[in-house]
């Protein structure tokens, strides 16, 4: 099992700043990719950024090079950093962290409020 644990949600204004982060409780070394995800009701979870054990990232097109995901391997810890924040990134954002053998762990989410 890998337990996540996830921090840096809360309520902002549009154009300001959050940190997301993600504690997992093994070695980023047992995972394939690490990365954030969001949902709001009634709409499917859908991608944010992915970071691979190559260091590939992947962002989602509304991203547009507002976020950057990065990991500290000594930490086991996944970031997203988001900036100019938009009323329509008000969600609830999770971790992800996907096994080498293909196993996928979630965090709790955390909430994430952006009022315009």
């Amino acid at each position: 099992q890998v337990q996540l644990v996830e921090s840096g949600g809360g309520k902002v204004q549009a154009g300001e700043s959050l940190r997301l982060s993600c504690a997992a409780s093994l070695s980023v070394f047992n995972f394939a990719a690490m990365g954030w995800y969001r949902q709001v009701p009634g709409k499917q979870r859908e991608l944010v950024a992915t970071i691979s054990d190559g260091d590939d990232v992947t962002y989602a097109a509304f991203v547009k090079g507002r976020f950057t995901i990065s990991r500290e391997n000594a930490l086991s810890t996944v970031y997203l950093q988001m900036n100019s924040l938009q009323s329509e990134d008000t969600a609830v954002y999770y971790c992800n962290v996907r096994k080498h053998i293909g196993t996928n762990y979630w965090g709790q989410g955390t909430q994430v409020t952006v009022s315009s």
